[in-house]
This record gives structure tokens, C-alpha cells and sequence, in this order.
């Protein structure tokens, strides 16, 4: 796992050529992933009256976040096209996000099963919804970031037709 979070860094903080197919279908991916997210935290907002709320919170921050993303992004253009190399604090932050949820959840879920007495008050206190909160704010940053991505290489190749 470790190692995998430093992969996600190291390629999230890399220099990419901004491609328009790569753009749609990740745009479209985080788009389906929000809409899933979204809808698995209305189901379970039967059992955790906070998770629906925490979710939509999570994916408005992201949004937020992937906003802030695409101002601090270095963009280049090229003869070869656009290319851009992604915020290297926010990169960070996100993937610290997702570190300190994934071990904050093992830890409270470890101490809220051993004290919990029935199913309803464990899945309470594993802190299900914060992890809902969490996941929505990855999914809302990725899905506002592709769609600038998108945007940004529009415009990009509008301008190098009319120069």
C-alpha cells in the first residue's frame, strides 16, 4: 500500500501531454464514480443519517479543490500540443487524504467492533461517513480536474487554428 501511494504522487506530479480522449473518458469515469458515490451514500444514509450530506460535501470540496488544481497547473504549449505538469502540494494533499482516511478508518472501525453491540451502532461508529466525505472529495477534485484538462486543450487547439 505504501508503495502504491507513492506511485499515485509520483505520476499524479509528472509532466503529461494533455490528450482529448484521455480527458473524456476520465472525465466521464469520475462523472459515473460521483453519481455511484452519490447514490450508494442515499442507500446508506438509511443507517447513517450524515452520509448522504458528508458525500455531496466531499464532491462540492473536491470540485473546490480541482478548480484550484487547474490555476496552479503548469501548462506548456508546444509544437508537439499542450502539456501540463499538475500542482505538486495539491497532488500531495490528496493523496494524504486518502493515506490518513484509509488508517483513521482501519483504526476506528478495530475499536468501534469491539465495542459496538449491535451491527447499526458499529457501522456508526466505524465512521463510514467520513469515509464517504473523503472518497467524495478525490472523486470531485479528479472529475473537475479532467474536465478542465478537456477545456483548456479546446481551447488550445481553437486558438492554433486561427493563428
Amino acid at each position: 500500500m505504501p508503495l502504491t501511494l507513492v506511485q499515485r504522487y509520483r505520476v499524479g506530479t509528472s509532466r503529461r501531454q494533455a490528450r482529448g480522449w484521455l480527458a473524456v473518458i476520465n472525465a466521464a469515469g469520475f462523472a459515473l464514480s460521483a453519481l455511484m458515490l452519490l447514490a450508494g451514500a442515499a442507500i446508506t444514509n438509511i443507517w447513517l443519517p450524515e452520509a448522504f450530506v458528508r458525500a455531496l460535501a466531499g464532491v462540492a470540496v473536491g470540485c473546490a479543490l480541482g478548480i484550484a488544481g487547474l490555476w496552479l497547473t503548469r501548462w506548456e504549449s508546444s509544437s508537439s500540443g499542450l502539456h501540463y505538469t499538475p500542482s505538486r502540494p495539491l497532488v500531495l494533499g490528496i493523496v494524504l487524504v486518502i493515506t490518513a482516511r484509509l488508517l483513521y478508518g482501519l483504526w476506528r472501525s478495530w475499536h468501534a467492533l469491539g465495542s459496538a453491540a449491535d451491527h447499526e451502532t458499529w457501522l456508526a461508529q466505524s465512521g463510514a461517513a467520513g469515509s464517504l466525505a473523503a472518497g467524495g472529495v478525490v472523486i470531485g477534485y479528479y472529475l473537475t480536474f479532467w474536465m478542465g484538462v478537456g477545456r483548456r486543450l479546446r481551447r488550445h487547439r481553437r486558438s492554433r487554428r486561427t493563428a
